[in-house]
């Protein structure tokens, strides 16, 4: 895999993602001219992970590593503190540029201390998992997370440019590969069917770094997020109905909250392909999805190893976490739900009956 797909972001502020392997090269160009300091934001565990891009930076920058701890532990205020103090500390002018080289939780933390310094330089994503690369690093949402949730604290910042440099999924543990693949699903059921039919005719051995089956995955699957990001860069709603980019929360007003109910230890994407199992659930009880569409959650999900049902918490325990959740108004909580494939809807405060029956259904009870 030599060639290079460019996918334009063509929103208020444009910008590329580009998809390929091997491509720290192009990382200067996307930076653009006039940059002479460079923070990477990187997990402490995977600062030798990725020479190439390191080196490729330190050779044309002055560069300040900013480690940080891994995963959702680095989405704090203190640690985005620990960055400003870390970026003064280096003089960074407006001039100069972020970039960040982990997964999602580093791609939300490091856009965040982009967003925020002398409000707002200029970011670049290379994500190094496929949840970073088809999710977090496209679309220029930034947070931190409080006691009370999950990326309550952020802002919208769009990012210079994105490199998806697939060959550093080469390193990538199988689980966390097979994590990402839930947030590819989800695109398939909110915008493209065409996901769905790759994902049920290939054998998911064969979906691994280096395969044309993952490239073309990853690359419908940023495909459908820029059109949705586009579309409503900032959530403020779609038109005829479409809940806009509020869609690409499909599954995860749940998700959020079984993430939290586990501390965080649940990945990402098994935490999203419970919660869109449920909000299936929950529109066949209301009668807004047919039963073949809703069955074709669990299979889709199930096909390439994620979790389709929950018992770790009680519904009452994430029935609270859920009203925490941005999208609800009020004491009132709303779901993107489906009326068919690639058709989302706002589902504003169902019963709790409904909730419930729907929670039954994904401890194994009846539908």
């Amino acid at each position: 895999m030599t060639s290079s797909t460019v996918l334009p972001v063509r929103g208020a502020s444009a910008y590329d993602v580009i998809v390929g392997a091997d491509l720290s090269d192009r990382l200067p160009t996307v930076l653009g001219a006039g940059v002479q300091r460079v923070a990477v934001v990187c997990p402490e565990s995977l600062r030798d992970r990725f020479p190439a891009y390191l080196d490729t930076l330190a050779a044309a920058y002055d560069l300040l590593v900013l480690p940080i701890p891994d995963g959702e532990e680095a989405k704090t205020a203190e640690v985005a503190a620990s960055c400003w103090e870390s970026l003064g500390g280096a003089g960074f002018t407006r001039s100069d540029a972020v970039v960040t080289l982990g997964g999602g939780a580093t791609t939300d933390l490091g856009g965040f201390v982009a967003a925020t310094w002398l409000r707002g330089v200029r970011v670049v994503h290379v994500p190094t998992t496929l949840l970073a690369m088809v999710d977090a690093a496209v679309g220029g949402k930034t947070g931190i997370n409080t006691s009370s949730g999950k990326n309550l604290v952020g802002s919208f910042h769009e990012p210079a440019g994105v490199i998806c440099d697939l060959a550093l999924l080469e390193s990538l543990p199988r689980e966390e590969l097979v994590s990402g693949l839930g947030e590819v699903v989800k695109c398939g059921f909110i915008a493209d069917p065409e996901i769905l039919l790759l994902v049920e005719r290939t054998d998911p051995a064969d979906l691994v770094a280096g395969s044309p089956g993952l490239r073309e995955l990853v690359e419908r699957a940023i495909r459908v997020k820029i059109d949705v990001v586009v579309a409503d860069l900032r959530e403020t709603g779609g038109v005829d109905g479409h809940p806009g980019r509020e869609a690409l929360n499909y599954g995860h007003t749940l998700a959020h909250a079984i993430e939290r109910a586990e501390n965080y230890g649940i990945r990402h994407g098994e935490a999203v392909s419970i919660g869109c199992v449920y909000v299936a659930e929950l529109a066949r009880r209301t009668g807004q999805l047919a039963p073949e569409v809703a069955d074709r959650h669990r299979t889709a999900f199930g096909r390439v190893g994620l979790p389709t049902t929950y018992d770790g918490a009680s519904f009452d325990e994430l029935h609270a976490a859920m009203k925490l959740d941005k999208k609800s108004r009020g004491s009132q909580l709303r779901f993107v739900v489906l009326s068919d494939l690639a058709r989302p809807v706002v589902l504003a405060g169902p019963s709790e009956a409904d909730l419930r029956g729907a929670f039954a259904a994904i401890q194994g009870g009846p539908a």
